[in-house]
């Protein structure tokens, strides 16, 4: 029976820990400040990302790994006993990181290696992730793995408020005047992942409305049915994570090992700083 690695990128907001436990790779998203590019996770996190964007009042641009970055993160895991390697990406709606790991897995052409465009991005990519790699490591079929992965991002959600709209001002996404209005009116923004992007939902005003629409939000997406892995979202906001953590569980049953994981720099720079939410999966 073959070993399969499994291997994915920065934009799934895996902590550490937990990518070290599932022995996950993953290939870092890049952020460029001008000439000075930067690696997700290895040279930058959330808090040094905004406290630059702050310091500087410029946001930086992000790209997709290189070809070569997926064929180096191919050749350890071959190198370290693996007979075939599933590599799932984030949404290619919102990254060329699919298309790279595909011409890398073409520079491979005689390895058994999968390419997996999730269609999603964050812990929803992370938790179809976590799945893969606790069947392959249960010693699951190719096939088995990838069911497995599929059934959880199609039972995936993730719904989070924004608590600025400065940086989407910066970024352009909105006009300086309208972010301006909006931040008067303290408007904050609620974002979920639709047709594998991350898409503004609706506007609440007030942190304390945004909060608990987005628990109804939750709510309503697992009336019925039990919610089998959770993880609190956050961009440079712990404290406030911890608090609607609370404030969620304290409202519907939250399952064992609620996981707190950071945006990560690939997305973040997308949202900007204070986002708080969640990602889940609901039972079948």
């Amino acid at each position: 029976m073959p070993t399969y690695a499994i291997i994915t990128d920065s934009d799934a907001s895996l902590p550490d820990a937990i990518a070290s436990q599932h022995h996950i790779r993953q290939v870092p998203i890049s952020v460029h400040f001008g000439d000075e590019v930067l690696l997700t996770n290895i040279d930058i996190n959330d808090q040094q990302l905004f406290d630059r964007v702050d310091r500087e009042g410029v946001l930086p641009t992000t790209s997709a790994p290189s070809p070569g970055a997926f064929v180096e993160a191919f050749q350890e895991a071959f190198e370290s006993g693996a007979d075939a390697v599933i590599c799932f990406t984030v949404s290619s709606e919102v990254s060329a990181t699919y298309s790279a790991a595909v011409s890398a897995r073409n520079i491979h052409a005689d390895r058994d290696i999968t390419v997996v465009d999730t269609r999603t991005l964050s812990m929803g990519q992370g938790f179809m992730v976590m799945a893969a790699a606790e069947a392959a490591a249960s010693g699951a079929t190719k096939e088995e793995i990838l069911a497995v992965a599929e059934a959880v991002r199609d039972h995936s959600h993730l719904f989070a408020a924004l608590s600025t709209l400065k940086y989407l001002a910066m970024s352009g996404r909105v006009g300086h005047l309208a972010a301006g209005m909006a931040n008067l009116l303290n408007v904050k923004p609620i974002l979920s992942v639709q047709d594998g992007k991350l898409d503004l939902l609706e506007r609440v005003r007030t942190q304390r409305k945004a909060w608990a629409r987005v628990i109804d939000l939750i709510q309503d997406a697992a009336a019925g049915k039990r919610i089998e892995r959770l993880s609190i979202l956050h961009v440079r906001a712990p404290e406030q994570a911890a608090q609607f953590s609370d404030l969620l569980c304290g409202k519907l049953a939250c399952p064992e090992g609620v996981l707190t994981a950071e945006l990560t720099p690939g997305l973040s720079v997308h949202s900007g700083a204070g986002l708080v939410g969640a990602a889940f999966i609901t039972s079948r």
